[in-house]
């Protein structure tokens, strides 16, 4: 059980600590490649990178002879399903934030993008997934949290907001689309599928509206590998790994707190100051994620008297 616990709670901030500081890497690499671009190189690094891991995940199972290890049957038809549905979604997301991000700020954006920690417990009652008082109270707190530290001018809607607003949908039903599948297949080979279909798509689109511009592609060879091994390989796998038996509304309040960690990655590789106002966001923020946690150990308590 704190295995477990460890797993559903540490993996998820790992998750948001590499997405937050791979946003420098990011916003290199948007200066030289267009969205869809960058989107299908960055995928098929995260692709290579997860095959590599399923092989040698396979190899050391027929060398300890775990046969409890092996597929069960019906398990590589999920395992397709679910890739293809986590792809759909994630190449979606992905490529709406990277066109929004084209004409509006980083702070509106990722304040934006971060609504998925109120769609996620809403979506969660129409699944008939109720999500207690606790959990809502945290996603108050949060959203207010995440507009202190995100949104730095006057809030418009902006033909670049609307994308990112896209997003926001998009990664709430990636993350419900995950929830799903994660409890029928292993984590790291679900989410190599999902960076395959991600590739693909995101090469179609690139060969029917883009000019790919290989010389930036070499330009920005190191941000890619970057945000490809890390950002995508390690950081959605890592979600994925999380949400295996716990609460999605939890998990994306853990998540949201890439934001927190792209101020402070900010202020201390970039040298950006952050403000009072910042610093109380990141203060909320941190709150949420506590008060969040309070149900499930309520319950674990009363459980073990």
């Amino acid at each position: 059980m704190k295995v477990n616990r460890i797993r559903q709670n540490v993996f998820p901030v790992l998750a948001a600590l590499i997405w937050g500081t791979a946003f420098v890497a990011q916003s290199v690499a948007a200066d030289s490649v267009e969205p869809f671009t960058f989107t299908a190189a960055r995928s098929a690094v995260a692709f290579l990178f997860l095959l590599v891991l399923c092989l040698v995940f396979r190899a050391l199972r027929r060398r300890d002879f775990q046969e409890n290890a092996q597929p069960r049957p019906g398990s590589r038809r999920d395992l397709a399903v679910g890739g293809i549905c986590c792809g759909v979604a994630l190449t979606a997301a992905v490529n709406l934030q990277q066109m929004g991000l084209e004409t509006t700020s980083s702070g509106k954006a990722g304040f934006i993008t971060a609504l998925y920690i109120v769609l996620v417990p809403i979506a969660g009652l129409f699944l008939h997934r109720k999500a207690p008082r606790a959990i809502w109270l945290s996603v108050a707190l949060a959203v207010v949290g995440l507009y202190l530290l995100c949104v730095q001018e006057s809030f418009s809607i902006t033909q670049g907001d609307f994308y990112v607003l896209l997003c926001a949908f998009c990664f709430t039903g990636h993350i419900l689309i995950i929830d799903h599948f994660t409890q029928k297949v292993d984590g790291v080979a679900l989410s190599c599928a999902q960076f395959l279909v991600v590739t693909v798509l995101s090469a179609a689109m690139m060969l029917a509206t883009e000019s790919p511009n290989w010389a930036g592609l070499l330009e920005c060879i190191g941000p890619i590998l970057y945000v490809g091994i890390f950002s995508s390989g390690v950081g959605y796998t890592l979600q994925i790994l999380a949400q295996k038996d716990s609460n999605p509304a939890v998990v994306s309040l853990l998540l949201s707190l890439e934001s927190v960690f792209a101020t402070i990655a900010g202020a201390l590789i970039l040298g950006d100051r952050m403000s009072g106002k910042e610093y109380l966001g990141c203060v909320l923020m941190l709150a949420a994620v506590v008060l969040a946690q309070l149900p499930d150990f309520r319950s674990k308590q009363a459980a073990e008297k």
